[in-house]
């Protein structure tokens, strides 16, 4: 007899998964399911985590790995602490850029991998609160002493993830809105405990900027511009800097959402250099053999490209909400049919929509071919209905799970989206004879659909997705999810309820309701409060070392036909995939989840350290770096000051007092030592050691 307590397993696709988010006791399985997320592929995640294998028991070391081999045309890689039983990246010949397993050197008061750990377990606390930092992962990293703080004897339960990285989601009930299903762990109770506080809408952000006083506890400067390059951008830059100073912050914002206005940057015109991405659908679709024998792989260059414009674009507020539209609106890069549709769809839905009309992207998502494919509504018709989009048209992408609708409200919006289709040239088609013709009621909205003319089905389909855009579900879950992602992991109620109001008034346009979140008081008191994702601290940590997009002299290419630009941004590209956070990466149509609790992976913050001492010592030369002995015009003469104007220059401000102890215990001097720029031969260790702070890991 079937278990009362297990809810029936529901109709799955032909990739194993039935479109809906399950929560089991397990965290994040459906009970009748075999993987994760109700996959039954072997290895839905093609980036290098195997669904169906729990990390833990196959290392036996008790860490919940980011560190599986990943398959890829560069042969296994792996994530994670190094030193647990896997191969160790190989490092550059000459750089003598110490892994953090190397044995402190003999004669050090504070060896460097002590160090590099200590300052690693500030960052675990002061970045996501005492309770994440009890994580197993955590303290058999960074060891007890680094999460000493801890006062509030929290404990979190460790698990595997669903992604790479990072906690599971918390069982709130059996179907959860992603993020609010991991911040009702312990952890994220813990975080609800430091967010800011409700407040009000002011004339213009500098005004709010003026009026708030940052009371949250929090290790950065509460320094308004660094606080706005943060959040509205990928990471500050000098040059970044700079114009806010020089523009002043309401002139910036109002400059970054006229991004069409901002010349692109050298970076964006050497985009040319991936000859995939000026192929139209048809012309990839014509090309897919010929591409495929030449290894070429679209999808794939779509997110080289993306990279390249979230580290070097100058439309950076624009791209922060083409990464937001990426995870809320979602479509795997890597799916069955994304090598010909994926780059479509990037270009002719999200970015063409990113800062403009939600409720007409998501009209246009419903008729592209790749939103079509990969959730099987090319399949769907009158005789046989998919519910897979009509569930996630209600479920993700408008009202949200707390929307108010039911399952009939599923059925009924699929029979209405039955017609939708492909022609034989992969172009959208609206097919007569597959659409179900009858009434329909769902969630308020109503319509005869007494036709299958394409014109009048079509016409009904779209008025009942342009409904749901606008709905006031949709308006407070645009706006929590807007508000989670500029502000805070637990944004406060007064702020989403003005923005969803906004949203409303102004009928799903987007500028509005970002001016009146940087308006808001609620925003500006908010420092410290978000934590940089794994891609986003990779790509902060490139924007703030000055990469440049050039070839260094040193590079040699040999006959390599791709450039060295284009292999540059595959190294990334492939480097991201190790820590389980790339564009377009997560397999499932939820998107990544956007608060800290879900990435509270060990590995996947020493793989970031690891690689930040890669781009100073120069590793790749694709690219061209700044030196890090120059990264300080005039660098001071003792080793204290150095340090100070070091960090000023990586992370905004200077560090605390016993967190520059640590780094200069990475040297092996104290304060007061003489020393030359290049910090005595230490100075790629010191400005690694800097870029683990938590001022960095801080956004």
């Amino acid at each position: 007899m079937a278990d009362q307590n297990v809810p029936p397993r529901r109709p799955r696709d032909d990739r194993g998964w039935d479109g809906r988010q399950h929560h089991s006791a397990d965290g994040y399985g459906d009970p009748n399911a075999s993987a994760p997320y109700g996959y039954d592929s072997p290895n839905p995640y093609q980036g290098g985590y195997p669904a169906q294998a729990d990390p833990r028991e196959q290392y036996g070391d008790g860490y919940a790995h980011a560190g599986h081999p990943a398959p890829g045309p560069r042969g296994p890689q792996w994530v994670g602490p190094e030193g647990l039983g896997r191969p160790a990246p190989t490092r550059p010949a000459g750089t003598g850029l110490p892994t953090l397993d190397d044995d402190d050197e003999p004669g050090r008061k504070v060896g460097r991998r002590k160090a590099m750990v200590a300052l690693g377990g500030t960052a675990a606390v002061v970045a996501g609160g005492a309770a994440l930092a009890m994580t197993p992962q955590l303290r058999g990293l960074f060891g007890d002493e680094a999460v000493a703080g801890d006062a509030t004897g929290s404990t979190v339960t460790d698990g595997t993830a669903a992604r790479p990285s990072g906690q599971q989601p918390s069982t709130v009930r059996t179907y959860t809105e992603q993020n609010e299903s991991y911040m009702g762990s312990r952890a994220g109770e813990a975080l609800k405990k430091n967010a800011p506080a409700g407040g009000r809408t002011l004339s213009g952000p500098a005004a709010a900027a003026a009026a708030t006083q940052v009371t949250v506890k929090t290790v950065l400067a509460k320094d308004p511009i660094l606080h706005l390059a943060r959040r509205a951008t990928f990471g500050p830059t000098p040059a970044v800097i700079a114009d806010i100073k020089n523009q002043g912050i309401d002139a910036w914002i109002r400059a970054q959402l006229a991004p069409e206005k901002i010349e692109p940057s050298k970076a964006e015109l050497k985009l040319a250099e991936l000859p995939t991405l000026k192929l139209n659908t048809q012309q990839l679709r014509a090309q897919r053999d010929q591409l495929n024998d030449q290894g070429a792989q679209p999808e794939r260059e779509m997110v080289d490209a993306t990279v390249a414009r979230q580290i070097w674009s100058n439309r950076q507020l624009f791209e922060v909400m083409v990464d937001f539209w990426n995870d809320f609106l979602h479509v795997a890069a890597d799916f069955d049919g994304g090598e010909v549709y994926r780059n479509s769809f990037d270009q002719d839905v999200v970015r063409k929509h990113a800062l403009g009309s939600y409720p007409e992207m998501l009209v246009a998502a419903n008729k592209h071919p790749a939103l079509l494919i990969y959730l099987n509504q090319k399949d769907s018709r009158k005789d046989a209905i998919n519910e897979n989009l009509a569930r996630e048209n209600l479920e993700l992408y408008s009202v949200g799970v707390d929307g108010g609708y039911e399952e009939q409200d599923v059925r009924q919006a699929a029979m209405l989206q039955t017609g939708r289709g492909i022609d034989k040239d992969g172009k959208y088609v609206f097919k007569p004879e597959q659409h179900y013709v009858g009434k329909v009621k769902i969630l308020g909205f109503t319509h005869a659909n007494n036709s299958a003319d394409p014109k009048k089905a079509d016409a009904a389909i779209d008025a009942y997705i342009t409904y749901i855009a606008k709905h006031p579900s949709t308006a407070k879950y645009v706006a929590q999810s807007l508000a989670t992602r500029f502000v805070s992991d637990t944004p406060p109620k007064s702020l989403v309820d003005r923005l969803a109001k906004i949203y409303t008034t102004n009928n799903g346009l987007i500028k509005p309701v970002l001016m009146a979140l940087f308006c808001s008081t609620e925003f500006w008191a908010g420092v410290g409060q978000k934590v940089r994702r794994p891609m986003e601290y990779l790509v902060a940590t490139y924007r703030i070392l000055g990469v440049s997009p050039e070839a260094s002299p040193k590079h040699n290419n040999g006959d390599n036909k791709r450039t060295p630009y284009a292999r540059g941004l595959r190294q990334i590209h492939d480097k991201l995939r190790e820590l389980g956070h790339f564009p377009m990466g997560q397999p499932t149509p939820d998107g990544y989840p956007d608060v800290y609790v879900a990435w509270t992976s060990a590995g996947t913050m020493v793989n970031g350290w690891n690689e930040a001492g890669e781009l100073l010592a120069g590793y790749r030369t694709t690219f061209t770096y700044t030196a890090p002995e120059k990264l300080v015009a005039k660098p001071p003469a003792t080793a204290g000051a150095y340090v100070d104007a070091l960090s000023q220059r990586l992370v905004g401000q200077k560090l605390s007092a016993r967190e520059k102890n640590l780094i200069l215990g990475v040297a092996g001097v104290p304060a007061t030592a003489k020393v030359d720029a290049k910090f005595n031969g230490a100075i790629t260790a010191v400005a690694r050691a800097i870029l683990a702070s938590p001022q960095h890991h801080l956004r």
